[in-house]
């Protein structure tokens, strides 16, 4: 009777895992059913375009403030002699130059 106590002891034990398994089947099909929530990723606001009369603003007020020379060096570190002939896509780089100069 030793031989029975101990396969009837296995045998309750596979249901329980049987069981728990099921139990977990059946959580993970819920979790992975559902459908999956929405993430909205905020869209990126374009940066303004700078244009010439915002350059040249921001470049008149550093001149004034006693850094012609340094300004004049500055557009042509960009390939110009002039403010005017300065190529657009350079305008952002050329302001953060000239911050510099305001700030110093």
């Amino acid at each position: 009777m030793g031989q029975m106590k101990k396969m009837k002891a296995v045998i309750d034990d596979l249901h329980s895992c049987s069981e728990q398994l099921s139990d977990i089947a059946a959580e993970l099909e819920a979790m992975f059913s559902t459908a999956p929530e929405e993430v909205t990723v905020p869209a990126k606001t374009p940066k303004p375009e700078l244009k010439l009369e915002d350059v040249r603003a921001v470049l008149a007020d550093i001149s004034r403030a006693g850094h012609t020379a340094e300004v004049r060096a500055l557009i042509e570190k960009y390939g110009a002699d002039r403010l005017s002939k300065v190529d657009p896509k350079n305008y952002e780089a050329l302001l953060r130059d000239a911050e510099v100069l305001h700030e110093g």
